[in-house]
């Protein structure tokens, strides 16, 4: 390692609470060949080590909403082209198959990529096939991260004990949830059970849930952020648009940065290929304690038109 390398890697290494693996491959090594300014401490590499020791990039893309077919397969592509390392899929977004065919065009070596999918449907022998179902759609030999995709409908614990099997047996790295409050998170707990890797829920600066967020830090569960854009419905909000402007960036990329900073794995969704390498730029800059202190205090009364479904705070059927 050179001496500029060997420097750089220390300030990426200072990441408060989380730990940072630097592959050499591209920020640092352009920066030490470039001397481009660097202000953040972080890139697109960046990890954070789950409480079963596995190694989750910190930044990924969402594939919620993308269409089944070529544009979840082209939106997939693109992403690991430009670096991305991580890719959520589910069962429920029938797009699976799709990711597979993204990873194959894209050239990367599936080594290199941390696939996340969900199941949707509980139940112990459900749960084994499904895994079953998602290695062939997926075209894999093993999930590195397989959640439960929301504690509705009850055997959460059955399908949680199955996950837990099929880890035992190679087909996943680590187990998680989403879409867990604290009481569904007690009642894994209650019943014995490892405390899950990973809990995904919605997270940005008008949702930023804080008593579950604290207790999940508490626990060492890493949070997992979806819709950190807010679906797009606060990109009128001042203090963005003000933050937006003094970083030369995108409403878009601040409300991304913020839940990197946060800590928060955080997964923009786009099958737009310009957006997509858009909400990538989120490395090259950071939010000062002033602006982080603004966003803190928005209200958490977000609504997405969508509370009829909200799974967080749905009681908890064992």
């Amino acid at each position: 390692m050179s001496r500029c390398q060997s420097t750089v890697f220390r300030l990426f290494s200072l990441r408060i609470g989380l730990r940072i693996k630097t592959h050499l491959s591209s920020p640092v090594d352009q920066f030490c060949r470039n001397k481009s300014r660097y202000t953040g401490k972080m890139n697109i590499n960046s990890t954070v080590r789950l409480n079963d020791g596995v190694e989750m990039p910190l930044f990924g893309l969402g594939m919620y909403l993308s269409e089944p077919g070529s544009s979840a397969a082209n939106a997939a592509s693109s992403a690991l082209k430009c670096g991305y390392k991580l890719i959520d899929t589910a069962i429920y977004y029938k797009n699976e198959d799709d990711v597979a065919k993204g990873v194959r065009d894209s050239g990367v070596d599936r080594k290199n990529i941390f696939i996340v999918t969900k199941i949707a449907e509980h139940g112990y022998d459900v749960t084994v096939e499904a895994v079953k179902t998602s290695l062939k759609n997926l075209k894999t030999d093993y999930v590195d991260l397989f959640l439960i995709h929301w504690p509705l409908g009850g055997k959460n614990v059955e399908t949680y004990k199955a996950l837990l099997d099929m880890k035992k047996e190679k087909l996943v790295r680590s187990v998680g949830v989403s879409n867990f409050g604290i009481h569904h998170l007690k009642g894994l707990e209650e019943a014995g059970l490892p405390t899950p890797s990973v809990n995904q829920i919605e997270l940005h600066p008008f949702m930023k849930r804080d008593e579950l967020v604290k207790y999940c830090k508490d626990k060492g569960i890493t949070l997992m952020g979806f819709s950190p854009l807010a679906r797009s419905k606060k990109n009128d909000d001042p203090d963005l648009i003000r933050i937006a402007k003094a970083h030369g960036k995108s409403v878009a990329q601040v409300m991304i940065r913020w839940g990197l900073q946060k800590g928060f794995v955080t997964i923009p969704k786009s099958t737009n290929p310009e957006r997509i390498k858009d909400n990538s730029n989120v490395f090259d800059f950071q939010l000062t304690d002033e602006e982080m202190k603004a966003l803190a205090a928005k209200p958490d009364d977000f609504n997405a038109g969508e509370n009829e479904w909200n799974p967080v705070v749905s009681p908890w059927e064992g």
